[in-house]
């Protein structure tokens, strides 16, 4: 991996907070406005246990640069998980951050036994799901802003 890009490694409880205003700052990077992100805050903010869930990237001075979290499936279909999801700092968007973060995620789930990851994404990053292998399978409503619909996407465990 590249000194830019840094290792991948485990979250911890305490930096949720750090995790949290990566997400924000993330999503800011798709131009929307203040009140929208306000209105993504409590979706995009994440308890300590999540954050320990998290898997990072830290630059060479331990800056997180981008994350992604995994779920179980939440319709509990067998074999299968959610990509919660996947920031990268808009610093580094184009780094190659994103697709480490996403292959790391893509193994993680295979080692649990899924064979595909449920996305939400954000209408911006959805080109990047699919140039990953991701294909849209539907609309979900969004959790924060209401009658707002994300593109639905179904990503194989072997594609990214």
């Amino acid at each position: 991996m590249s000194e830019r890009i840094g290792e991948i490694a485990d979250g911890r409880a305490d930096e949720a907070g750090t995790l949290s205003d990566l997400a924000l700052r993330s999503k800011a990077h798709w131009g929307y406005g203040a009140a929208f992100l306000e209105a993504c805050r409590d979706e995009l903010t994440l308890k300590p246990e999540q954050a320990a869930g998290t898997r990072v990237v830290r630059d060479s001075v331990g800056t997180v640069m981008g994350f992604h979290l995994l779920a179980p499936d939440p319709d509990d279909r067998p074999g299968r998980g959610e990509l919660l999801m996947l920031f990268v700092d808009p610093s580094a968007m184009g780094s190659g951050i994103g697709r480490v973060l996403l292959e790391d995620a893509v193994a993680s789930a295979a080692r649990r036994g899924w064979t595909a990851l449920r996305v939400e994404s954000d209408p911006g990053a959805e080109g990047f799901y699919v140039r990953h292998g991701a294909r849209r399978v539907g609309w979900v409503p969004s959790g924060s802003v209401a009658e707002r619909e994300l593109p639905l996407l179904e990503l194989p465990v072997s594609a990214a």
